[in-house]
């Protein structure tokens, strides 16, 4: 079951990101200094096989967090999904763009995507 699990929350979390990216692919292209054609050209299916995988990884490392921690409501598992995204993986992202000399609104889109699409899964992970 925990499986059936991970792989929801991985699946909601990559669905999440579709959206965010999709809502925000003008923006984001302009701060990654990327072009639409650059986009297109490099289109294939590595980035979305690694995006899937690496959702599968993150969920999976949440659900044996919130097993050991005794997480077991949606309510504590949005909140802790949250603050795992935010408080953790996001400064993270952050430094590395910041010493990459990445743009604040790319910093801002993409530790969005890290902080909401964790407390997704913590949603999810919670509730199973």
């Amino acid at each position: 079951m925990q499986f059936i699990a991970v792989i929801i929350a991985a699946i909601a979390s990559f669905g999440f990101g579709a959206i965010w990216y999709m809502s925000l692919a003008k923006p984001w292209m302009a701060a990654a200094g990327v072009s639409e054609e650059q986009v297109k050209a490099g289109a294939g299916p590595a980035p979305y096989i690694i995006a899937f995988i690496s959702a599968i990884l993150v969920a999976g490392m949440m659900r044996h967090i919130f097993a050991s921690s005794g997480i077991d409501t949606g309510g504590k598992g949005l909140i802790s999904g949250l603050g795992i995204g935010l408080f953790m993986a996001s400064p993270w992202l952050a430094t590395c763009y910041s010493f990459g000399m990445r743009s604040r609104k790319l910093i801002a889109i993409d530790t969005g995507y890290i902080t909401f699409g964790s407390a997704i899964m913590g949603l999810i992970l919670g509730l199973f």
